[in-house]
């Protein structure tokens, strides 16, 4: 008799602006990474708090993050979650 595989369940993908929360924090986290986001979007640093506080600067922050595979992918790994859901939960936030 074979053993049953029991499948643990997954885990309901974080709220959207959870998610862009998270990938501001895994943005500021690195200086490189920081500085490359405020550099190709014209943010100000000084504008990073204002961002975090709505959901179209929320929006923005994902976007960013779709617009450059690698860095998505990387921040996808990081938090442990398929880099489908980011794209899911984006549309989620206004434009």
């Amino acid at each position: 008799m074979t053993p049953m595989l029991l499948k643990t369940p997954k885990s309901p993908p974080p709220d959207p602006e959870t998610l862009a929360l998270q990938a501001l924090a895994f943005l500021a986290a690195d200086d490189d990474r920081l500085n490359r986001f405020l550099a190709l979007t014209g943010i100000q640093g000084a504008q990073l708090k204002e961002i975090a506080m709505t959901s179209r600067g929320l929006g923005a922050v994902l976007d960013y993050l779709l617009g450059f595979e690698p860095l998505l992918l990387e921040f996808a790994q990081s938090i442990e979650i398929e880099a489908t859901v980011i794209a899911t939960q984006r549309h989620k936030l206004p434009n």
